[in-house]
């Protein structure tokens, strides 16, 4: 079960290029690829694991003897995961006892990331020489060509947007904890939308990557794939950034070689993680959903989904609503290739509507001489 005889492991004659014996340890090669992007290997770790613990206790065979015909029963096992008191539950520790996999069945956009993370695991070990082949290769390709034409979706409208500020405006400052919780959210927001960042990016510099160079203060990101780049920090950013750091005292800007957080605890004593960012965010866009409520429910639900990364899908969207240049645009969002950004551009579809108002249904009749 462990995967040492799988029925897919590659032949005598493939030279292995890991020192794996077993599925695990196959797996744990895959996931050290990934050591640089926290983010990146808390997602693939999982599903590896989900993938893994089906395999072998649903199917009761080892991942390295899944077929094509496995694969796609795990498919429809992601739907609907059943039993369902074996693999759902509520979201709890990882070890509590009260765990399971999955919270229930995953959307289709889930189950499709969660299709191309199986995907680059299979791939992955094929290349590797531990396995013979890979079995989602096989599946038709269903979805290439709307992916490539499919905006993104996961933003902020300005409404939104603007419900959002007037919730942190919002916030009470009656005690110093107030204060401080406002302080940070306010900067949070700033920096999020501003800069389009990652969560992780966010978690993991410090003040030190604000620098000025050629009289000019840019953001010295090292981001996904440990790839380096800077963002220009324009003037809202800076004044935000100055109001906070004096507000825990620090001079208004940052200093070379500075080692204090981007986002502190709210004692202003340490950093904070990923996580504790994504919370504030909730909070957030549940207090902005409320202002909602009442005139637009359907903005407001669609409030209430944000997380933290729409912010940077919102940041995108803005800056190409504001006409910046696609060029630059392209090098805000750090994307390899601009098609990617082309996803973000949303005039076109805006002149598409209006066009359509002119298509009516009572329309002048035509006179005749």
């Amino acid at each position: 079960m462990d995967g040492r005889a799988g029925g897919n492991r590659a032949g005598p004659g493939v030279a292995c290029q890991l020192a794996a014996d077993n599925d695990m340890e196959a797996i744990q090669a895959w996931l050290a690829e990934f050591h640089d992007s926290p983010q990146t290997l808390r997602n693939y770790r999982k599903e590896a694991e989900r993938l893994l613990l089906w395999a072998l206790i649903e199917r009761g065979k080892p991942l390295s003897s899944l077929t094509r015909e496995d694969c796609l029963l795990y498919e429809t096992f992601l739907n609907d995961p059943q039993p369902r008191e074996r693999w759902c539950g509520v979201k709890a520790p990882r070890f509590s006892p009260q765990w399971r996999p999955f919270v229930g069945p995953l959307s289709p956009a889930s189950r499709q990331m969660t299709l191309l993370i199986i995907n680059s695991l299979f791939s992955y070990l094929v290349t590797a020489g531990y396995l013979a082949g890979n079995p989602l290769a096989l599946a038709r390709r269903r979805t290439r060509s709307h992916q490539s034409t499919r905006q993104v979706e996961r933003f902020l409208e300005q409404d939104q947007w603007q419900a959002l500020l007037a919730a942190v405006d919002a916030l009470p400052r009656d005690s110093e904890r107030d204060c401080q919780h406002y302080a940070r959210a306010k900067y949070l927001v700033a920096l999020l939308y501003l800069l389009g960042p990652r969560v992780s990016e966010v978690a993991e510099h410090t003040m030190s990557s604000f620098q000025r160079i050629r009289g000019r203060w840019w953001w010295q990101v090292t981001g996904k794939g440990r790839k380096e780049a800077r963002v220009p920090v324009n003037e809202d950013l800076l004044a935000a950034l100055s109001e906070y750091r004096c507000f825990y005292g620090l001079p208004p800007l940052p200093v070379p070689d500075e080692t204090t957080p981007l986002v502190m605890n709210l004692k202003g004593a340490a950093g904070i993680g990923d996580n504790m960012i994504y919370r504030i965010v909730k909070s957030l866009v549940i207090r902005a959903a409320a202002r909602l409520e009442a005139d637009d429910p359907h903005q407001a639900e669609k409030l209430r989904r944000a997380s933290t990364h729409w912010f940077r899908h919102t940041s995108i969207t803005h800056q190409a609503d504001a006409g910046i240049d696609l060029r630059h645009l392209q090098r805000n969002a750090r994307h390899a290739r601009l098609d990617t950004t082309g996803l973000y551009l949303h005039a076109e579809e805006h002149e598409w509507h209006e066009a359509m108002e002119r298509h009516r249904l009572n329309k002048e009749p035509i006179k005749r001489s």
